[in-house]
């Protein structure tokens, strides 16, 4: 069993009933990649519809991170929720941009412009 050069560390922190707020730490690749997606599937189990990533300790992204990214804004499109990218740092931010993702998901500062999206979202659906 080979344990991963660049270990990836995911907290993950309910905001509020329906968001949560995961914080990303390492490379998010091939050999991490599926971490993360297990602590996605597992909020989305509990009916989590709006997920806020914090990408600020994450140095390099492949795209494999890529894939997780867009396959967790498209299940929570399904649902009317959203994915938001906080405080990516410039490596996956140039990333973001070139694949044209950050154009569909919203990239914020911090926290609280991230959740002033998802109530201005919330606001638009009632």
């Amino acid at each position: 069993m080979s344990i991963a050069q660049n270990p990836l560390s995911v907290e993950v922190a309910p905001v509020r009933e329906d968001v949560v707020l995961f914080t990303v730490e390492g490379h998010l690749d091939i050999d991490t990649a599926t971490g993360l997606q297990h602590h996605l599937a597992n909020q989305f189990q509990h009916g989590r519809r709006h997920f806020l990533l914090d990408l600020s300790a994450v140095p390099f992204m492949d795209s494999s991170g890529m894939n997780i990214l867009i396959r967790a804004y498209q299940q929570t499109r399904e649902l009317d929720g959203s994915v938001h990218i906080i405080s990516p740092t410039p490596a996956v931010r140039r990333i973001l941009d070139l694949t044209g993702v950050s154009i569909t998901v919203p990239v914020s500062e911090d926290v609280d412009s991230a959740l002033a999206l998802v109530d201005k979202q919330q606001g638009e659906g009632a």
